[in-house]
């Protein structure tokens, strides 16, 4: 993906982002546009869209959010000049569901037992398997640090 191609995703989508924070306060506050990946050749664009809530309601905000595509496209196009202004696919970002169920399957796994054979590698552990060789962990004398 080229440099202009990358600034243009990240002004479309802060444009996008603006424009429903300010002109569809109300609608538009579980909205959040992840991500815009707009064609090399300026005529189509993707905009991922997350949305707070259930699945129902995502639907709906999607619904929505395609319906008033038209007047958020014209609302863009006073904004930002380009030779072709993309026509937009509002996709739902499926990603930070995916990403929060993995966490909660991660959060859920027990520590796998250490077999008795195996080392543990605490500071701990390794002072007891030194004094266990024989030879005991040296202290300082706190008498000759006065």
């Amino acid at each position: 993906m080229s440099h202009r191609t990358v600034r243009i995703n990240e002004l479309v989508q802060r444009e996008l982002s603006d424009i429903l924070r300010k002109r569809y306060q109300a609608e538009a506050v579980t909205l959040t546009i992840t991500e815009v990946r707009v064609a090399p050749d300026l005529r189509d664009a993707r905009v991922f869209v997350s949305v707070v809530g259930s699945e129902e309601e995502a639907e709906l905000k999607l619904r929505w959010l395609r319906k008033q595509s038209g007047a958020i496209r014209e609302e863009l196009s006073k904004r930002i000049v380009l030779k072709y202004l993309p026509k937009f696919e509002y996709r739902l970002d499926r990603s930070l569901v995916r990403t929060n169920k993995v966490l909660g399957l991660l959060d859920g796994m027990n520590p796998a037992p250490t077999p008795e054979g195996e080392a543990n590698h605490s500071p701990d552990a390794a002072d007891e398997a030194e004094e266990d060789l024989g030879h005991p962990k040296e202290k300082p004398d706190r008498d000759d640090e006065a």
